[in-house]
């Protein structure tokens, strides 16, 4: 069919698909009317009571409403809608049922009638949308305000995260030209083992036998790599080789590193508050870490001057540290590490900044995203001193991209490190057979 002959019988028959149209209005109209409703008899009943009303209080409320309103509605719609009102008022709205879903990793809220999610390292649209912004604004001070963070026109921009774990971040307006944005990294609620890792083919038993051994040795460890790589997750995995009976300290900006360990006491950085005051950043929750006789001290991720004193931490008895930083490659994460140096405002000269990274450092694992979502270590990188001016690495394991023709594949690159010594010492000893 012609696109002429498409735009004639749109104008012949302009009532085409306009029932499910309407159909859908009638059905959003209602709802917003049982749902005003709903809120005014929750609110007069909390005046009256003073305290706010269970769950089972709510659904009836929403079932009397309902019935009120759509008695002769069928019963598989009248529940969609009753879920769909008691989402939005005791839970997130439209994000519940992307929550709940495990096989999604993100959710990605551009406006009110844009929700992307990613689902097997794929974008994909939804057909969930909110109501309108403020019904967005009112889910992100749903999530932010148990935190004792708080975001408005002075503070558009916020970091927090879900009683899961799962990261959030969210942008409103003036910032952000589209409406609110919100952006929520999910955690599965099984935490993954390296046995997961493994099956997803993020890396072979050869390497996750050896970061094992790196880490029961008590090696000093940067996971690096790009946004949305999964470097919190593999720290994660790392982390689950870590003795039970260590003293464990975690700081990050937004909780969201999730330790098996009994011994684990977590620090979260805070903002400000509206006057500007009380703010704690991740550089001071590290000063006050080394007070606390940690065994071992895990950064979420060093992003300023908090790398200095977390490289001394490394240097100064606290063996076995773990972190994540952004940067494209093990030698960038270097000079990124240098950098992270200088901001915390010490005049040192860079020699000996990169000495004290040198000393503090002994192994990089980085990540990356590929191109069709997976997420793989493509290098594991030895710190093995100085020359002259110069960091000196060596790369232990290599991910070899394949040529479109033929899959790529992990391999050792026949370098056995220098630090079998120190982990045999450790009782975390190499086998030669991992690096042939």
């Amino acid at each position: 069919m012609s696109l002429l002959d498409k735009m004639d019988r749109k104008a012949t028959n302009p009532q085409s698909g306009s029932v499910p149209q309407q159909e859908a209005l009638e059905a959003a109209q209602l709802r917003d009317r049982v749902h005003h409703q709903v809120v005014d008899t929750l609110n007069k009943r909390d005046e009256k009571h003073g305290g706010g009303a269970s769950e089972a209080e709510t659904r009836n409320i929403i079932d009397g409403a309902l019935e009120q309103h759509a008695a002769s509605m069928a019963r598989p719609e009248r529940n969609r809608i009753a879920q769909e009102i008691f989402d939005s008022i005791r839970g997130l709205g439209p994000l519940e049922k992307l929550l709940s879903d495990d096989s999604i990793s993100e959710i990605m809220v551009n406006g009110a009638k844009q929700v992307f999610i990613e689902r097997k390292g794929k974008l994909i649209q939804t057909d969930v949308s909110f109501y309108d912004n403020d019904q967005l604004l009112n889910v992100i001070d749903r999530i932010v305000s148990p935190l004792g963070r708080h975001i408005d026109e002075a503070n558009p921009m916020v970091d927090a995260r879900l009683p899961d774990g799962s990261r959030v971040n969210a942008v409103i307006p003036p910032l952000s030209l589209k409406g609110p944005l919100l952006t929520i990294r999910k955690f599965s609620r099984n935490p993954l083992t390296v046995e997961n890792l493994v099956s997803f083919g993020s890396l072979n038993f050869k390497m996750a036998a050896f970061l094992e051994a790196c880490v029961k040795g008590k090696l000093n460890m940067v996971v690096s790599g790009g946004t949305g790589s999964g470097k919190t997750t593999l720290l994660n995995v790392l982390s689950a080789y870590i003795p039970y009976d260590e003293r464990i300290v975690t700081i990050e900006d937004a909780a969201a590193i999730q330790l098996q360990q009994k011994h684990v006491l977590t620090l979260e950085a805070r903002p400000a508050n509206l006057e500007g005051a009380g703010q704690i950043t991740i550089r001071d929750l590290v000063r006050n870490a080394l007070r606390m006789r940690p065994d071992r001290i895990i950064v979420g991720e060093v992003r300023g001057g908090e790398a200095l004193d977390m490289l001394q931490a490394m240097n100064t008895g606290h063996d076995g540290s773990l972190t994540t930083g952004h940067a494209n490659s093990a030698r960038d994460m270097l000079a990124r590490l240098e950098t992270m140096v200088l901001m915390a405002g010490m005049n040192l000269p860079m020699s000996a900044i990169r000495q004290q990274i040198a000393s503090a450092i002994d192994i990089i694992v980085q990540q990356a995203r590929m191109r069709d979502g997976s997420r793989k270590i493509v290098g594991i990188h030895e710190v093995v001193g100085m020359e002259g001016d110069i960091i000196v690495t060596q790369e232990i394991f290599t991910y070899d991209y394949g040529d479109g023709r033929s899959a790529g594949h992990f391999r050792a690159t026949g370098i056995k490190p220098r630090c079998s010594e120190k982990l045999s010492a450790a009782g975390a000893g190499l086998k030669d057979e991992w690096f042939h």
